[in-house]
């Protein structure tokens, strides 16, 4: 430790709050965004093809749509909401986050049909309200 009247002592410090943010982490964030806006739209345009006019079946009910987009989604929340937490150290949008993803993942337990999609449509706009708010709370405008 450097002694009391030291110059290095007197130079501004960096600390983790008031470091830049990383660009990585505002990207993702604006990801995980935009991943569950085009999930919603998945759902609702699932419902609407499916059950109204009764096509697209094949394709928009497929369940490794809903495996893989449920991957990304723990990838990109994991990681863009993790390096939100690092910066703000509010733990609380991870667990809506994690909420999401719980909710997302029971959505794949249940047959198709109105159940799965109102979990995870549910699921989805909590793990995108949490991306809304850690990029609020990491970098504030």
């Amino acid at each position: 430790m450097p002694p009391p009247d030291s110059p290095l002592l007197d130079s501004p410090r960096i600390s983790a709050a008031s470091a830049a943010p990383p660009p990585s982490g505002r990207l993702l964030d604006r990801f995980g965004v935009l991943v569950s806006g085009l999930c919603l739209v998945h759902c609702i345009s699932g419902l609407v093809l499916v059950t109204l006019l009764g096509i697209g079946g094949g394709v928009l009910l497929d369940p490794a749509i809903h495996e893989i987009g449920l991957a990304v989604a723990v990838g990109v929340g994991a990681v863009g909401l993790g390096l939100g937490v690092l910066r703000h150290r509010r733990f609380a949008l991870v667990a809506v986050g994690g909420c999401g993803l719980t909710l997302m993942a029971s959505a794949l337990l249940v047959r198709h049909g109105p159940r799965e999609a109102v979990l995870t449509m549910l699921g989805v706009s909590l793990v995108a309200a949490a991306h809304i708010l850690n990029m609020r709370a990491a970098h504030p405008a």
